[in-house]
Formats: structure tokens, sequence, C-alpha cells
């Protein structure tokens, strides 16, 4: 594994922090405009956070993300390739919800979508803690949010049948 002080180190972590917030910044397209509107008229459950809540804990989540994955970016362990396709296909499913629930307006499919990133998340939490368990450590408070999400997305597609 790279030190944190080599240049190519830091390059690869401010890659990855880049990819992580795009994503999220992408994810943002197809949110912010439907919370006055369309988010806002849905039922929702008691434990619904306050909308500002989000943009916070997303942009902690992406950064931890991106410095799990910086982790094990150069690792030769057994697991390093699948470690790099769950965390990919954990990222295209995490930027895949956004548009289905905010944009197609359909919690529904949404929750079906967040379903398959929890175990996408899971798997790659297996899969990092054989590698950097602190690495694997830093996506433990993503699945916490990811577990509450769902079932704020159950929650919310059931109220609004």
């Amino acid at each position: 594994m790279e030190t944190p002080a080599s240049r190519g180190s830091v390059i690869t972590l401010v890659v990855l922090l880049g990819l992580t917030l795009g994503l999220g910044a992408l994810g943002s397209l197809a949110t912010v405009p439907q919370i006055p509107g369309w988010y806002a008229q849905l039922q929702k459950p008691a434990f619904n956070p306050p909308n500002w809540i989000f943009g916070p804990v997303w942009t902690t989540l992406y950064v931890l993300m991106a410095v799990s994955l910086w982790r094990v970016w150069r690792s030769t362990h057994a697991d390093a390739l699948k470690t790099k396709v769950a965390f990919f296909l954990m990222l295209l499913l995490n930027a895949a919800w956004s548009p289905v629930f905010f944009a197609l307006h359909r919690p529904d499919l949404a929750l079906w979508i967040i379903y398959f990133y929890v175990g996408a998340l899971a798997l790659l939490i297996r899969y990092l803690w054989r590698q950097d368990r602190l690495a694997a450590a830093l996506q433990f408070p993503h699945l916490a949010w990811v577990l509450f999400a769902t079932a704020l997305n159950s929650a919310i597609a059931s109220l609004n049948q």
C-alpha cells in the first residue's frame, strides 16, 4: 500500500474523492428539484429526518467511501479485484437510486435498488475486512445510514401506494 506521503497516493485519493463526491453531485441533480414539489407532498413516516440533514450526511459518507477504497487501491490481496468490483457495483447502485426515487417518482422501484445496494455494500465490507479492517470500519456509518434509508424508502413507498 502507498504511504499517505507519496505523490501517487495523494493523486489517487484526490481522484477517488472526485469520483465519490462527483457521484453525489450528480445524484443531487435528480434530487434537489424534486424536494419542494413532489417530495414535499409525499406522506412520510414520523422518523423522517429534516431535509437539510441529507447533504452533510452523504458528503461525509462519500469522503469515507473514497478513503476506504484508497486504503486498499494498490492492494495485492487475493480479494483486491473483488473489492474493486463490489465498490463500483455499490457506487452504480448508489447512482441509480436518486434518479429512480426522485426523477421518476418511483419509491417502489428505488426500494429494489436499495436492497441490492445494501447487499453490495455488505459484500464490499466483507472483502475490505479481509484486507484492511480500518477500510472496512470506514464503511460502517455508510451501512448504518443505508439501512436507515432502506427503512425510510420502504415506509415512503408503503405510505404512498
